[in-house]
Protein backbone atom coordinates (compact mmCIF):
# COMPACT_ATOMS: atom_id res chain seq x y z
CA UNK A 1 0.00 0.00 0.00
CA UNK A 2 1.24 3.49 -0.89
CA UNK A 3 -0.08 7.04 -0.64
CA UNK A 4 0.67 9.62 -3.36
CA UNK A 5 0.16 13.37 -3.64
CA UNK A 6 -0.12 14.74 -7.16
CA UNK A 7 1.58 18.14 -7.43
CA UNK A 8 0.79 19.28 -3.88
CA UNK A 9 0.11 23.01 -3.47
CA UNK A 10 0.23 23.53 0.30
CA UNK A 11 3.34 22.70 2.35
CA UNK A 12 1.38 22.07 5.54
CA UNK A 13 -0.71 19.40 3.80
CA UNK A 14 2.45 17.70 2.59
CA UNK A 15 3.75 17.78 6.16
CA UNK A 16 0.54 16.20 7.42
CA UNK A 17 0.77 13.52 4.71
CA UNK A 18 4.36 12.78 5.75
CA UNK A 19 3.22 12.36 9.34
CA UNK A 20 0.39 10.10 8.16
CA UNK A 21 2.86 8.06 6.14
CA UNK A 22 5.18 7.69 9.12
CA UNK A 23 2.43 6.78 11.60
CA UNK A 24 0.86 4.19 9.29
CA UNK A 25 4.25 2.91 8.05
CA UNK A 26 3.17 3.50 4.46
CA UNK A 27 5.38 4.93 1.69
CA UNK A 28 4.50 8.39 0.38
CA UNK A 29 5.05 9.41 -3.24
CA UNK A 30 5.30 13.09 -4.15
CA UNK A 31 4.64 13.81 -7.81
CA UNK A 32 6.32 17.05 -8.90
CA UNK A 33 6.10 19.84 -9.66
CA UNK A 34 4.94 21.11 -6.30
CA UNK A 35 3.19 24.45 -5.96
CA UNK A 36 5.92 25.64 -3.57
CA UNK A 37 9.71 25.28 -3.38
CA UNK A 38 10.34 21.82 -1.96
CA UNK A 39 13.82 21.85 -0.54
CA UNK A 40 15.25 19.44 2.04
CA UNK A 41 14.90 22.22 4.63
CA UNK A 42 11.25 22.80 3.69
CA UNK A 43 10.56 19.05 3.88
CA UNK A 44 12.06 18.85 7.36
CA UNK A 45 10.06 21.87 8.51
CA UNK A 46 6.81 20.50 7.06
CA UNK A 47 7.24 17.04 8.59
CA UNK A 48 8.42 18.22 12.01
CA UNK A 49 9.99 15.31 13.89
CA UNK A 50 8.16 12.70 11.78
CA UNK A 51 10.25 13.27 8.65
CA UNK A 52 12.86 10.73 9.63
CA UNK A 53 10.17 8.08 9.95
CA UNK A 54 8.41 8.79 6.66
CA UNK A 55 9.34 6.81 3.56
CA UNK A 56 9.17 9.53 0.90
CA UNK A 57 9.89 9.14 -2.80
CA UNK A 58 9.83 12.15 -5.13
CA UNK A 59 9.04 11.77 -8.81
CA UNK A 60 9.99 14.54 -11.27
CA UNK A 61 6.71 14.12 -13.21
CA UNK A 62 3.66 11.89 -13.53
CA UNK A 63 5.21 9.55 -16.13
CA UNK A 64 8.14 8.84 -13.80
CA UNK A 65 5.71 8.05 -11.00
CA UNK A 66 3.75 5.64 -13.21
CA UNK A 67 6.88 3.76 -14.26
CA UNK A 68 8.54 3.67 -10.82
CA UNK A 69 9.65 0.13 -9.87
CA UNK A 70 8.03 0.35 -6.43
CA UNK A 71 4.62 0.81 -8.07
CA UNK A 72 4.83 -2.13 -10.48
CA UNK A 73 1.98 -4.58 -10.20
CA UNK A 74 -0.23 -2.34 -8.11
CA UNK A 75 -3.35 -0.43 -9.04
CA UNK A 76 -3.64 3.34 -8.98
CA UNK A 77 -6.71 4.34 -6.93
CA UNK A 78 -7.75 7.99 -7.22
CA UNK A 79 -9.63 9.65 -4.37
CA UNK A 80 -11.79 12.36 -5.93
CA UNK A 81 -14.89 14.31 -4.86
CA UNK A 82 -16.64 13.89 -8.22
CA UNK A 83 -16.80 10.09 -8.20
CA UNK A 84 -20.04 8.18 -7.75
CA UNK A 85 -18.24 5.14 -6.28
CA UNK A 86 -17.83 5.09 -2.50
CA UNK A 87 -14.54 4.27 -0.85
CA UNK A 88 -16.42 1.88 1.46
CA UNK A 89 -17.83 -0.22 -1.40
CA UNK A 90 -14.41 -0.90 -2.93
CA UNK A 91 -12.12 -3.89 -2.31
CA UNK A 92 -8.56 -2.67 -1.78
CA UNK A 93 -5.48 -4.82 -2.42
CA UNK A 94 -2.11 -4.61 -0.69
CA UNK A 95 -0.29 -3.31 -3.81
CA UNK A 96 -2.63 -0.35 -4.35
CA UNK A 97 -1.42 3.25 -4.47
CA UNK A 98 -3.96 5.80 -3.23
CA UNK A 99 -3.46 9.10 -5.03
CA UNK A 100 -4.90 12.51 -4.21
CA UNK A 101 -5.03 15.41 -6.66
CA UNK A 102 -3.98 19.01 -6.17
CA UNK A 103 -5.66 20.98 -3.40
CA UNK A 104 -6.40 23.95 -5.65
CA UNK A 105 -7.12 22.26 -8.98
CA UNK A 106 -8.18 18.67 -8.29
CA UNK A 107 -7.25 15.83 -10.59
CA UNK A 108 -6.33 16.35 -14.24
CA UNK A 109 -7.65 14.02 -16.96
CA UNK A 110 -4.30 12.16 -17.17
CA UNK A 111 -4.63 11.15 -13.53
CA UNK A 112 -8.20 9.92 -13.92
CA UNK A 113 -7.29 8.04 -17.11
CA UNK A 114 -4.46 6.19 -15.36
CA UNK A 115 -6.57 5.17 -12.36
CA UNK A 116 -7.98 1.67 -12.03
CA UNK A 117 -10.73 3.16 -9.85
CA UNK A 118 -11.93 6.62 -8.85
CA UNK A 119 -13.50 6.74 -5.39
CA UNK A 120 -15.10 9.34 -3.17
CA UNK A 121 -15.40 9.66 0.57
CA UNK A 122 -19.08 10.07 1.50
CA UNK A 123 -19.86 13.32 3.32
CA UNK A 124 -22.75 15.62 4.14
CA UNK A 125 -24.74 17.00 1.22
CA UNK A 126 -23.85 20.45 0.00
CA UNK A 127 -20.23 20.39 1.17
CA UNK A 128 -17.46 20.50 -1.41
CA UNK A 129 -14.50 18.55 -0.08
CA UNK A 130 -12.28 17.46 2.78
CA UNK A 131 -8.74 18.69 3.34
CA UNK A 132 -6.44 16.57 1.15
CA UNK A 133 -4.50 15.20 4.14
CA UNK A 134 -7.70 14.35 6.01
CA UNK A 135 -9.02 12.59 2.89
CA UNK A 136 -5.72 10.72 2.58
CA UNK A 137 -5.96 9.59 6.21
CA UNK A 138 -9.52 8.33 5.82
CA UNK A 139 -8.77 6.49 2.58
CA UNK A 140 -5.50 5.02 3.81
CA UNK A 141 -7.02 3.83 7.10
CA UNK A 142 -9.83 2.05 5.23
CA UNK A 143 -7.42 0.47 2.75
CA UNK A 144 -5.10 -0.70 5.54
CA UNK A 145 -8.05 -2.05 7.53
CA UNK A 146 -9.34 -4.03 4.56
CA UNK A 147 -5.95 -5.52 3.75
CA UNK A 148 -5.17 -6.46 7.37
CA UNK A 149 -2.31 -3.99 7.75
CA UNK A 150 -4.06 -1.75 10.27
CA UNK A 151 -4.24 -4.56 12.83
CA UNK A 152 -0.52 -5.24 12.30
CA UNK A 153 0.51 -1.75 13.45
CA UNK A 154 1.98 -1.58 16.93
CA UNK A 155 -0.43 0.04 19.34
CA UNK A 156 1.03 0.28 22.84
CA UNK A 157 -1.36 -0.11 25.75
CA UNK A 158 -2.32 2.64 28.21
Amino acid sequence: MRLALYQPDIPQNLGAAMRLSACFSTPLDIIDPCGFPLTDKALKRAALDYGGHAMVTRHPHFAAFLSAPERRGGRLILIETTSEASLYDFAFASGDTLVLGRETAGSPPELEAAAAAVLRIPMAAGLRSLNVSVAGGIALAEALRQTGRMAALHNPGP
